[in-house]
């Protein structure tokens, strides 16, 4: 069986293409006759194409603004989120520091000789028993000034000073030698620092001392120091030693006041 093709029309030759040319060309001459013989005819006629394709343009302008808009607003809503955050933890840090300073002078009493210096070195990081301040000989330090804790709490020494730092040594420093008394009835004590916080003396037995006494230091006033935690005796010594765990943590010693002694 014989197949029939059929011949594709062109379609741009089709009689419906030539008959929407036809009228576009025929159009095309009208309004040429028509700008040269009459302008201002032919301004009035085109003006509202004009004016509708004008307003088309705006509107469609307004309408892919509003996008670029929108991811503006967005990108400054994220930076601002982002400034409120870290306001907001700035704002933290800040009442901490506040916080810190009103325990540290609330007790003691801020004093025109002092100086506050903030701890950037603590154990673990520096040597055990040992700090390492942001204040140096710059801002009035000196060696052998006291360094006190929150609550006025005796903590040891400046032993080395540079112009922006210093290094303070703890009274629970290894072989550090400092005074003292113990409980109500003030029993005097001759303190030996051991390491890691915590201090030793060693007193008569017949001492009126138990664990949980309340170990001082000289100062402005008595100052807790710590308290004794263990009472170790030897039955044939007529001594016993006292174990004493100063009275902070000192992985926690945020700020220092240095005083002259």
């Amino acid at each position: 069986m014989k197949r029939t093709y059929l011949a594709k029309r062109n379609a741009i030759l089709s009689r419906e293409n030539l008959s929407w040319g036809s009228g576009a060309l025929a159009f095309a001459l009208i309004m040429l006759v028509l700008r040269l013989v009459a302008p201002d005819a032919f301004v009035a006629s085109v003006t509202p194409a004009i004016r509708l394709s004008q307003a088309m343009t705006a509107g469609s302008r307004t309408f892919f603004s509003s996008f670029a808009d929108a991811a503006t607003l967005s990108a400054k809503n994220e930076d601002l989120m982002i400034q409120n955050v870290a306001f907001a933890n700035e704002n933290q840090m800040l009442m901490q520091k506040v916080a810190d300073l009103t325990a540290l002078f609330g007790e003691v009493g801020a004093s025109t000789e002092s100086i506050v210096a903030g701890v950037i070195l603590r154990p673990p990081e520096s040597p055990y028993d040992t700090f390492l301040v942001n204040v140096g000989s710059n801002s009035g330090v000196t060696l052998e000034m006291g360094a006190f804790g929150p609550g006025g709490v005796p903590l040891g020494s400046v032993t080395e000073v540079a112009e922006k730092s210093a290094r303070i040594t703890l009274f629970s420093a290894p072989g550090m030698h400092t005074g003292g008394w113990v409980g109500t009835a003030k029993v005097p004590l001759a303190l030996t620092g051991r390491g890691g916080g915590v201090l030793d003396a060693v007193v008569s037995r017949s001492a009126p001392i138990v664990v949980g006494d309340i170990v001082y230091m000289p100062g402005p006033g008595a100052l807790p120091v710590g308290s004794v935690i263990r009472i170790d005796s030897d039955p044939t010594s007529p001594s016993v030693t006292l174990r004493i765990q100063n009275a902070l943590n000192l992985f926690s010693v945020m700020w220092v006041e240095l005083r002259a002694l």
